[in-house]
Protein backbone atom coordinates (compact mmCIF):
# COMPACT_ATOMS: atom_id res chain seq x y z
CA UNK A 1 0.00 0.00 0.00
CA UNK A 2 1.17 3.52 -0.77
CA UNK A 3 2.78 5.12 2.25
CA UNK A 4 0.60 8.24 1.82
CA UNK A 5 -2.60 6.24 1.74
CA UNK A 6 -3.79 5.42 5.27
CA UNK A 7 -7.03 3.55 5.94
CA UNK A 8 -9.88 4.83 8.08
CA UNK A 9 -12.63 2.50 9.26
CA UNK A 10 -15.88 3.76 10.75
CA UNK A 11 -19.16 1.93 11.57
CA UNK A 12 -21.84 1.53 8.86
CA UNK A 13 -25.11 -0.39 8.85
CA UNK A 14 -24.08 -1.95 5.53
CA UNK A 15 -20.66 -3.12 6.77
CA UNK A 16 -17.29 -1.51 7.42
CA UNK A 17 -16.79 1.90 5.88
CA UNK A 18 -13.25 2.10 4.53
CA UNK A 19 -11.65 5.39 3.58
CA UNK A 20 -8.36 5.63 1.75
CA UNK A 21 -6.68 8.81 2.94
CA UNK A 22 -4.63 10.68 0.32
CA UNK A 23 -6.71 9.93 -2.80
CA UNK A 24 -7.08 12.63 -5.49
CA UNK A 25 -9.66 15.41 -5.07
CA UNK A 26 -10.44 14.36 -1.49
CA UNK A 27 -12.42 11.28 -2.56
CA UNK A 28 -13.12 8.19 -0.50
CA UNK A 29 -14.46 4.78 -1.47
CA UNK A 30 -17.36 3.39 0.56
CA UNK A 31 -18.21 -0.34 0.43
CA UNK A 32 -21.89 -1.41 0.14
CA UNK A 33 -23.74 -4.57 -1.06
CA UNK A 34 -24.29 -4.88 -4.85
CA UNK A 35 -24.26 -8.39 -6.38
CA UNK A 36 -22.94 -11.93 -5.93
CA UNK A 37 -20.48 -11.77 -8.84
CA UNK A 38 -18.73 -8.77 -7.32
CA UNK A 39 -18.58 -10.53 -3.96
CA UNK A 40 -17.15 -13.73 -5.47
CA UNK A 41 -14.46 -11.92 -7.45
CA UNK A 42 -13.52 -9.76 -4.48
CA UNK A 43 -13.24 -12.75 -2.11
CA UNK A 44 -11.17 -14.63 -4.67
CA UNK A 45 -8.78 -11.69 -4.89
CA UNK A 46 -8.31 -11.21 -1.17
CA UNK A 47 -8.11 -14.94 -0.37
CA UNK A 48 -5.42 -15.28 -3.04
CA UNK A 49 -3.47 -12.41 -1.52
CA UNK A 50 -3.91 -13.87 1.96
CA UNK A 51 -2.41 -17.19 0.95
CA UNK A 52 0.77 -15.46 -0.19
CA UNK A 53 1.42 -13.32 2.89
CA UNK A 54 -0.37 -14.90 5.85
CA UNK A 55 0.45 -17.81 8.05
CA UNK A 56 -1.88 -20.83 8.02
CA UNK A 57 -3.58 -19.71 11.23
CA UNK A 58 -4.08 -16.16 9.97
CA UNK A 59 -5.51 -17.46 6.71
CA UNK A 60 -8.11 -19.61 8.50
CA UNK A 61 -9.14 -16.71 10.70
CA UNK A 62 -9.31 -14.44 7.63
CA UNK A 63 -11.52 -16.90 5.66
CA UNK A 64 -13.82 -17.37 8.64
CA UNK A 65 -14.20 -13.62 8.92
CA UNK A 66 -15.05 -13.31 5.21
CA UNK A 67 -17.47 -16.22 5.48
CA UNK A 68 -19.34 -14.47 8.28
CA UNK A 69 -19.86 -11.41 6.07
CA UNK A 70 -22.86 -12.31 3.86
CA UNK A 71 -23.19 -8.76 2.57
CA UNK A 72 -22.27 -7.94 -1.03
CA UNK A 73 -20.10 -5.03 -2.16
CA UNK A 74 -20.75 -1.78 -4.00
CA UNK A 75 -18.26 1.06 -4.46
CA UNK A 76 -19.64 4.57 -4.32
CA UNK A 77 -17.68 7.86 -4.46
CA UNK A 78 -18.44 10.27 -1.62
CA UNK A 79 -17.00 13.74 -1.05
CA UNK A 80 -15.12 13.98 2.26
CA UNK A 81 -12.74 16.25 4.08
CA UNK A 82 -9.32 14.58 4.43
CA UNK A 83 -8.77 13.35 7.92
CA UNK A 84 -5.42 13.28 9.61
CA UNK A 85 -3.60 10.41 7.93
CA UNK A 86 -2.07 9.36 11.29
CA UNK A 87 -5.45 9.29 13.07
CA UNK A 88 -5.96 5.52 12.68
CA UNK A 89 -3.23 3.03 11.95
CA UNK A 90 -3.29 -0.21 10.00
CA UNK A 91 -2.82 -2.20 13.17
CA UNK A 92 -6.45 -1.42 14.14
CA UNK A 93 -7.84 -3.12 11.01
CA UNK A 94 -8.96 -6.75 10.76
CA UNK A 95 -7.48 -8.89 8.00
CA UNK A 96 -10.53 -8.45 5.76
CA UNK A 97 -10.58 -4.69 6.33
CA UNK A 98 -6.92 -4.45 5.29
CA UNK A 99 -7.72 -6.14 2.02
CA UNK A 100 -10.79 -3.95 1.50
CA UNK A 101 -8.40 -1.02 1.58
CA UNK A 102 -5.96 -2.78 -0.75
CA UNK A 103 -8.78 -3.53 -3.23
CA UNK A 104 -10.05 0.08 -3.07
CA UNK A 105 -6.62 1.53 -3.80
CA UNK A 106 -6.12 -0.92 -6.69
CA UNK A 107 -9.48 0.04 -8.26
CA UNK A 108 -8.60 3.74 -7.95
CA UNK A 109 -5.21 3.16 -9.57
CA UNK A 110 -6.93 1.39 -12.49
CA UNK A 111 -8.80 4.62 -13.38
CA UNK A 112 -6.18 7.36 -13.14
CA UNK A 113 -7.90 9.87 -15.50
CA UNK A 114 -10.38 11.85 -13.46
CA UNK A 115 -13.10 14.29 -14.60
CA UNK A 116 -12.52 17.80 -13.23
CA UNK A 117 -16.30 18.47 -13.26
CA UNK A 118 -17.75 15.44 -11.46
CA UNK A 119 -14.73 13.42 -10.30
CA UNK A 120 -15.58 10.30 -12.34
CA UNK A 121 -12.52 8.15 -13.11
CA UNK A 122 -11.54 6.51 -16.42
CA UNK A 123 -9.05 3.85 -17.47
CA UNK A 124 -7.61 5.86 -20.34
CA UNK A 125 -7.44 9.49 -21.40
CA UNK A 126 -9.62 9.03 -24.52
CA UNK A 127 -12.55 7.90 -22.36
CA UNK A 128 -12.03 10.91 -20.14
CA UNK A 129 -12.05 13.27 -23.16
CA UNK A 130 -15.32 11.74 -24.45
CA UNK A 131 -16.90 12.10 -21.01
CA UNK A 132 -15.84 15.76 -20.72
CA UNK A 133 -17.92 16.56 -23.83
CA UNK A 134 -21.07 15.65 -21.90
CA UNK A 135 -20.25 18.64 -19.66
CA UNK A 136 -18.95 21.06 -22.32
CA UNK A 137 -21.47 20.16 -25.04
CA UNK A 138 -18.67 19.95 -27.61
CA UNK A 139 -19.60 17.97 -30.76
CA UNK A 140 -16.50 17.90 -32.98
CA UNK A 141 -17.72 15.27 -35.46
CA UNK A 142 -19.79 17.03 -38.14
CA UNK A 143 -21.91 15.22 -40.78
CA UNK A 144 -21.00 16.30 -44.32
CA UNK A 145 -24.51 15.49 -45.58
CA UNK A 146 -26.56 17.50 -43.07
CA UNK A 147 -25.99 19.89 -40.15
CA UNK A 148 -25.95 17.26 -37.40
CA UNK A 149 -22.88 16.90 -35.14
CA UNK A 150 -21.84 14.23 -32.63
CA UNK A 151 -19.76 13.69 -29.46
CA UNK A 152 -17.79 10.78 -30.88
CA UNK A 153 -16.75 9.45 -34.26
CA UNK A 154 -18.60 6.12 -33.87
CA UNK A 155 -21.91 8.00 -33.53
CA UNK A 156 -21.14 9.95 -36.71
CA UNK A 157 -20.36 6.71 -38.58
CA UNK A 158 -23.71 5.24 -37.54
CA UNK A 159 -25.48 8.44 -38.59
CA UNK A 160 -23.74 8.51 -42.00
CA UNK A 161 -25.42 5.18 -42.81
CA UNK A 162 -28.81 6.93 -42.72
CA UNK A 163 -27.58 8.89 -45.75
CA UNK A 164 -25.63 6.16 -47.56
CA UNK A 165 -28.21 3.42 -46.74
CA UNK A 166 -25.28 1.13 -45.90
CA UNK A 167 -26.35 -1.92 -43.86
CA UNK A 168 -23.22 -3.95 -43.04
CA UNK A 169 -24.79 -6.22 -40.38
CA UNK A 170 -26.48 -9.27 -41.93
CA UNK A 171 -28.84 -11.74 -40.23
CA UNK A 172 -27.64 -15.35 -40.64
CA UNK A 173 -31.22 -16.66 -40.60
CA UNK A 174 -33.13 -14.50 -43.09
CA UNK A 175 -30.50 -12.39 -44.90
CA UNK A 176 -31.97 -9.11 -43.62
CA UNK A 177 -29.37 -6.37 -43.19
CA UNK A 178 -29.07 -3.59 -40.63
CA UNK A 179 -27.12 -0.37 -40.19
CA UNK A 180 -26.25 -1.06 -36.54
CA UNK A 181 -25.12 -4.19 -34.72
CA UNK A 182 -27.47 -3.48 -31.82
CA UNK A 183 -30.46 -3.57 -34.19
CA UNK A 184 -29.24 -6.91 -35.56
CA UNK A 185 -28.99 -8.31 -32.02
CA UNK A 186 -32.60 -7.22 -31.34
CA UNK A 187 -33.73 -8.67 -34.69
CA UNK A 188 -32.13 -12.05 -33.92
CA UNK A 189 -34.56 -12.40 -31.02
CA UNK A 190 -37.43 -12.60 -33.54
CA UNK A 191 -35.84 -15.88 -34.65
CA UNK A 192 -34.91 -17.23 -31.20
CA UNK A 193 -38.11 -16.06 -29.50
CA UNK A 194 -36.04 -14.56 -26.68
CA UNK A 195 -37.87 -11.76 -24.83
CA UNK A 196 -35.61 -10.78 -21.95
CA UNK A 197 -37.44 -7.57 -20.96
CA UNK A 198 -40.45 -8.50 -18.81
CA UNK A 199 -43.14 -6.06 -17.61
CA UNK A 200 -43.45 -6.10 -13.81
CA UNK A 201 -47.17 -5.25 -13.93
CA UNK A 202 -48.49 -7.66 -16.58
CA UNK A 203 -47.29 -10.72 -18.46
CA UNK A 204 -45.97 -8.91 -21.54
CA UNK A 205 -42.31 -9.27 -22.50
CA UNK A 206 -40.19 -7.55 -25.14
CA UNK A 207 -37.10 -8.17 -27.24
CA UNK A 208 -35.87 -4.57 -26.84
CA UNK A 209 -35.55 -2.62 -23.58
CA UNK A 210 -36.90 0.60 -25.15
CA UNK A 211 -40.12 -1.22 -26.09
CA UNK A 212 -40.60 -2.16 -22.43
CA UNK A 213 -39.98 1.47 -21.41
CA UNK A 214 -42.69 2.63 -23.84
CA UNK A 215 -45.05 -0.14 -22.69
CA UNK A 216 -44.68 0.86 -19.03
CA UNK A 217 -46.24 4.21 -19.95
CA UNK A 218 -49.50 2.38 -20.70
CA UNK A 219 -49.58 1.51 -16.98
CA UNK A 220 -48.36 4.87 -15.69
CA UNK A 221 -50.20 7.05 -18.25
CA UNK A 222 -46.98 9.00 -18.66
CA UNK A 223 -46.79 11.20 -21.79
CA UNK A 224 -43.46 13.00 -21.49
CA UNK A 225 -43.35 14.45 -25.02
CA UNK A 226 -45.32 17.72 -25.09
CA UNK A 227 -46.14 19.66 -28.26
CA UNK A 228 -44.91 23.27 -28.05
CA UNK A 229 -47.65 24.46 -30.44
CA UNK A 230 -50.74 22.94 -28.80
CA UNK A 231 -51.65 21.08 -25.61
CA UNK A 232 -51.21 17.57 -27.01
CA UNK A 233 -48.74 15.18 -25.36
CA UNK A 234 -47.36 11.84 -26.50
CA UNK A 235 -45.82 8.71 -24.97
CA UNK A 236 -43.33 8.39 -27.85
CA UNK A 237 -40.94 11.01 -29.20
CA UNK A 238 -41.52 9.70 -32.74
CA UNK A 239 -45.24 10.44 -32.45
CA UNK A 240 -44.47 13.98 -31.31
CA UNK A 241 -42.15 14.47 -34.32
CA UNK A 242 -44.88 13.23 -36.68
CA UNK A 243 -47.45 15.45 -34.95
CA UNK A 244 -45.25 18.54 -35.23
CA UNK A 245 -45.41 18.19 -39.02
CA UNK A 246 -49.14 18.91 -38.86
CA UNK A 247 -48.10 22.37 -37.60
CA UNK A 248 -45.08 22.93 -39.85
CA UNK A 249 -46.43 21.25 -43.00
CA UNK A 250 -43.06 19.49 -43.42
CA UNK A 251 -43.05 16.42 -45.69
CA UNK A 252 -39.48 15.06 -45.60
CA UNK A 253 -40.13 11.66 -47.24
CA UNK A 254 -40.06 11.86 -51.04
CA UNK A 255 -40.98 9.19 -53.57
CA UNK A 256 -38.02 8.50 -55.86
CA UNK A 257 -40.35 7.70 -58.78
CA UNK A 258 -42.97 10.45 -58.88
CA UNK A 259 -41.43 12.94 -56.36
CA UNK A 260 -44.58 13.00 -54.21
CA UNK A 261 -43.75 13.86 -50.58
CA UNK A 262 -45.09 12.53 -47.30
CA UNK A 263 -45.01 13.54 -43.64
CA UNK A 264 -44.31 9.98 -42.45
CA UNK A 265 -42.03 7.27 -43.77
CA UNK A 266 -44.76 4.63 -43.34
CA UNK A 267 -46.97 6.59 -45.76
CA UNK A 268 -44.16 6.63 -48.32
CA UNK A 269 -43.70 2.85 -47.98
CA UNK A 270 -47.40 2.27 -48.66
CA UNK A 271 -47.30 4.71 -51.60
CA UNK A 272 -44.35 2.86 -53.18
CA UNK A 273 -46.59 -0.19 -53.69
CA UNK A 274 -48.42 1.77 -56.37
CA UNK A 275 -45.17 1.84 -58.37
CA UNK A 276 -43.89 -1.66 -57.52
CA UNK A 277 -47.27 -3.38 -57.93
CA UNK A 278 -46.82 -5.13 -54.59
CA UNK A 279 -50.08 -6.43 -53.10
CA UNK A 280 -49.27 -7.92 -49.69
CA UNK A 281 -52.86 -8.21 -48.42
CA UNK A 282 -54.39 -11.49 -49.66
CA UNK A 283 -58.09 -12.44 -49.39
CA UNK A 284 -58.51 -15.80 -47.64
CA UNK A 285 -61.79 -16.56 -49.46
CA UNK A 286 -60.70 -15.87 -53.05
CA UNK A 287 -57.48 -15.23 -54.95
CA UNK A 288 -57.65 -11.43 -54.85
CA UNK A 289 -54.84 -9.41 -53.31
CA UNK A 290 -54.66 -5.72 -52.41
CA UNK A 291 -52.14 -2.94 -52.07
CA UNK A 292 -53.71 -1.52 -48.90
CA UNK A 293 -55.05 -3.20 -45.78
CA UNK A 294 -58.18 -1.03 -45.89
CA UNK A 295 -58.95 -2.28 -49.42
CA UNK A 296 -58.83 -5.88 -48.19
CA UNK A 297 -61.16 -4.97 -45.30
CA UNK A 298 -63.66 -3.45 -47.74
CA UNK A 299 -63.36 -6.43 -50.08
CA UNK A 300 -64.05 -8.96 -47.29
CA UNK A 301 -67.46 -7.34 -46.83
CA UNK A 302 -68.40 -8.46 -50.35
CA UNK A 303 -68.09 -12.01 -48.98
CA UNK A 304 -69.69 -11.42 -45.57
CA UNK A 305 -72.33 -8.89 -46.64
CA UNK A 306 -71.43 -6.72 -43.65
CA UNK A 307 -72.58 -3.09 -43.83
CA UNK A 308 -71.36 -1.35 -40.67
CA UNK A 309 -71.99 2.24 -41.81
CA UNK A 310 -75.62 3.15 -41.13
CA UNK A 311 -77.46 6.33 -42.09
CA UNK A 312 -78.89 8.17 -39.07
CA UNK A 313 -81.74 9.68 -41.13
CA UNK A 314 -82.99 6.59 -42.96
CA UNK A 315 -82.47 2.85 -42.70
CA UNK A 316 -79.80 2.52 -45.39
CA UNK A 317 -76.48 0.91 -44.55
CA UNK A 318 -73.19 0.79 -46.44
CA UNK A 319 -70.09 -1.38 -46.54
CA UNK A 320 -67.77 1.64 -46.83
CA UNK A 321 -67.77 4.94 -44.96
CA UNK A 322 -67.24 6.96 -48.15
CA UNK A 323 -70.52 5.59 -49.51
CA UNK A 324 -72.32 6.75 -46.36
CA UNK A 325 -70.72 10.22 -46.68
CA UNK A 326 -71.97 10.49 -50.28
CA UNK A 327 -75.41 9.26 -49.22
CA UNK A 328 -75.66 11.82 -46.38
CA UNK A 329 -75.16 14.63 -48.89
CA UNK A 330 -78.48 13.61 -50.46
CA UNK A 331 -80.14 14.43 -47.12
CA UNK A 332 -78.24 17.65 -46.42
CA UNK A 333 -78.33 19.07 -49.95
CA UNK A 334 -74.60 19.86 -49.79
CA UNK A 335 -72.89 19.81 -53.20
CA UNK A 336 -69.13 20.03 -52.60
CA UNK A 337 -68.00 18.74 -56.01
CA UNK A 338 -67.64 21.62 -58.47
CA UNK A 339 -67.13 21.40 -62.21
CA UNK A 340 -64.05 23.30 -63.45
CA UNK A 341 -65.66 23.93 -66.84
CA UNK A 342 -69.03 25.34 -65.75
CA UNK A 343 -70.78 26.56 -62.62
CA UNK A 344 -72.51 23.26 -61.78
CA UNK A 345 -72.00 21.50 -58.44
CA UNK A 346 -72.73 17.92 -57.39
CA UNK A 347 -73.37 16.02 -54.18
CA UNK A 348 -70.97 13.19 -55.08
CA UNK A 349 -67.79 12.70 -57.03
CA UNK A 350 -69.62 10.05 -59.07
CA UNK A 351 -72.11 12.65 -60.32
CA UNK A 352 -69.27 15.02 -61.18
CA UNK A 353 -67.53 12.26 -63.16
CA UNK A 354 -70.74 11.54 -65.07
CA UNK A 355 -71.02 15.23 -65.87
CA UNK A 356 -67.39 15.39 -67.05
CA UNK A 357 -68.01 12.43 -69.35
CA UNK A 358 -70.66 14.43 -71.15
CA UNK A 359 -68.27 17.35 -71.62
CA UNK A 360 -65.22 15.37 -72.74
CA UNK A 361 -66.69 12.18 -74.15
CA UNK A 362 -63.43 10.52 -73.12
CA UNK A 363 -63.33 6.75 -72.50
CA UNK A 364 -59.80 6.13 -71.32
CA UNK A 365 -60.25 2.56 -70.03
CA UNK A 366 -60.00 0.28 -73.09
CA UNK A 367 -60.54 -3.48 -73.17
CA UNK A 368 -57.40 -5.33 -74.30
CA UNK A 369 -59.45 -8.17 -75.85
CA UNK A 370 -62.12 -6.31 -77.78
CA UNK A 371 -62.83 -2.77 -78.98
CA UNK A 372 -64.99 -1.69 -76.02
CA UNK A 373 -63.91 1.30 -73.94
CA UNK A 374 -65.12 2.78 -70.66
CA UNK A 375 -64.79 6.05 -68.83
CA UNK A 376 -65.05 4.32 -65.43
CA UNK A 377 -62.29 1.88 -64.44
CA UNK A 378 -64.66 -0.29 -62.41
CA UNK A 379 -66.85 -0.82 -65.46
CA UNK A 380 -63.88 -2.15 -67.41
CA UNK A 381 -63.18 -4.61 -64.56
CA UNK A 382 -66.77 -5.90 -64.74
CA UNK A 383 -66.55 -6.16 -68.51
CA UNK A 384 -63.28 -8.12 -68.37
CA UNK A 385 -65.12 -10.87 -66.48
CA UNK A 386 -67.12 -11.57 -69.66
CA UNK A 387 -63.78 -12.58 -71.23
CA UNK A 388 -62.21 -14.35 -68.24
CA UNK A 389 -65.41 -15.99 -66.95
CA UNK A 390 -64.48 -14.80 -63.45
CA UNK A 391 -67.40 -14.86 -61.00
CA UNK A 392 -66.08 -13.80 -57.61
CA UNK A 393 -69.45 -13.45 -55.84
CA UNK A 394 -70.62 -16.86 -54.59
CA UNK A 395 -73.97 -17.82 -53.09
CA UNK A 396 -73.62 -19.41 -49.64
CA UNK A 397 -76.74 -21.57 -50.19
CA UNK A 398 -76.17 -23.24 -53.56
CA UNK A 399 -72.59 -22.17 -54.43
CA UNK A 400 -73.67 -20.45 -57.63
CA UNK A 401 -71.31 -17.65 -58.60
CA UNK A 402 -71.93 -14.23 -60.12
CA UNK A 403 -69.82 -11.59 -61.82
CA UNK A 404 -71.31 -8.69 -59.81
CA UNK A 405 -72.46 -8.26 -56.23
CA UNK A 406 -75.85 -6.91 -57.36
CA UNK A 407 -76.52 -10.11 -59.31
CA UNK A 408 -75.74 -12.17 -56.19
CA UNK A 409 -78.16 -10.08 -54.08
CA UNK A 410 -81.00 -10.66 -56.53
CA UNK A 411 -80.26 -14.39 -56.58
CA UNK A 412 -80.33 -14.73 -52.78
CA UNK A 413 -84.03 -13.81 -52.74
CA UNK A 414 -84.85 -17.03 -54.61
CA UNK A 415 -83.61 -19.05 -51.63
CA UNK A 416 -85.29 -17.32 -48.72
CA UNK A 417 -88.57 -16.26 -50.31
CA UNK A 418 -88.93 -14.03 -47.25
CA UNK A 419 -90.65 -10.68 -47.67
CA UNK A 420 -89.94 -8.91 -44.42
CA UNK A 421 -90.26 -5.34 -45.69
CA UNK A 422 -93.90 -4.19 -45.75
CA UNK A 423 -95.35 -0.95 -47.12
CA UNK A 424 -97.18 1.12 -44.48
CA UNK A 425 -99.43 2.64 -47.16
CA UNK A 426 -100.81 -0.45 -48.90
CA UNK A 427 -99.44 -3.47 -47.03
CA UNK A 428 -97.41 -4.84 -49.96
CA UNK A 429 -94.33 -6.78 -48.84
CA UNK A 430 -90.85 -7.00 -50.39
CA UNK A 431 -87.82 -9.24 -50.02
CA UNK A 432 -85.37 -6.34 -50.13
CA UNK A 433 -85.59 -3.06 -48.24
CA UNK A 434 -84.39 -1.15 -51.32
CA UNK A 435 -87.41 -2.52 -53.23
CA UNK A 436 -89.71 -1.25 -50.49
CA UNK A 437 -88.09 2.20 -50.60
CA UNK A 438 -88.53 2.29 -54.35
CA UNK A 439 -92.19 1.25 -53.98
CA UNK A 440 -92.94 3.89 -51.34
CA UNK A 441 -91.95 6.56 -53.84
CA UNK A 442 -94.99 5.58 -55.91
CA UNK A 443 -97.04 6.80 -52.92
CA UNK A 444 -94.99 9.88 -52.00
CA UNK A 445 -94.00 10.96 -55.52
CA UNK A 446 -90.40 11.47 -54.37
CA UNK A 447 -87.79 11.46 -57.14
CA UNK A 448 -84.31 11.57 -55.54
CA UNK A 449 -82.27 10.71 -58.65
CA UNK A 450 -81.45 13.77 -60.74
CA UNK A 451 -79.68 13.88 -64.09
CA UNK A 452 -76.48 15.89 -63.80
CA UNK A 453 -76.94 17.17 -67.37
CA UNK A 454 -80.57 18.19 -67.77
CA UNK A 455 -81.71 18.02 -64.10
CA UNK A 456 -84.63 15.66 -64.85
CA UNK A 457 -85.69 13.70 -61.76
CA UNK A 458 -86.38 9.98 -61.35
CA UNK A 459 -87.83 7.80 -58.61
CA UNK A 460 -85.57 4.83 -59.47
CA UNK A 461 -81.85 4.72 -60.04
CA UNK A 462 -82.14 2.30 -62.98
CA UNK A 463 -84.42 4.78 -64.75
CA UNK A 464 -81.76 7.47 -64.31
CA UNK A 465 -79.16 5.08 -65.81
CA UNK A 466 -81.34 4.51 -68.86
CA UNK A 467 -81.92 8.24 -69.21
CA UNK A 468 -78.21 9.11 -68.93
CA UNK A 469 -77.47 6.92 -71.93
CA UNK A 470 -79.58 9.30 -74.01
CA UNK A 471 -76.87 11.88 -73.25
CA UNK A 472 -74.14 9.33 -74.15
CA UNK A 473 -73.07 9.22 -70.48
CA UNK A 474 -71.80 5.90 -69.18
CA UNK A 475 -73.25 4.83 -65.82
CA UNK A 476 -71.22 2.85 -63.26
CA UNK A 477 -72.09 -0.87 -63.55
CA UNK A 478 -70.82 -2.25 -60.22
Amino acid sequence: MDKDCKPNVSPSENGPLVTCIGMENNKRKEIYPVNENHEANFKKEIVGNAESIMSQGDEVMFKEEIGMNNKLFQVQNIEMKIKDKHEIGEELLTFSEKFYVNHTVKQSAMKPHQCSYCGKGFVNNSQSILHMRTHTGEKPYQCTHCDKAFFQNSDLKRHIRTHTKEKPYRCSHCDKTFSQNGILVSHMRTHTGDRPYQCSQCDKAYTVRSHLTVHMRTHSGDKPYQCSQCDKAFSLNGRLISHMRTHTGEKPYQCSVCKKTFAQNSHLKVHMRIHTGEKPYQCTLCDKAFTFSSHLTNHMRTHTGEKPYKCSLCDKAFSQNIHLVIHMEMHTGVKPFNCNHCDKSFSSNYDLKMHMQLLTGEKQYKCSQCDKAYSVKGNLKVHMRTHSGDKPYQCSHCHKSFSTNNALKKHLITHTGEKAHQCIHCGKAFALNQHLIRHIRTHTGKKPYQCSHCEEDFSQHQNLIKHMRTHSIEPILI
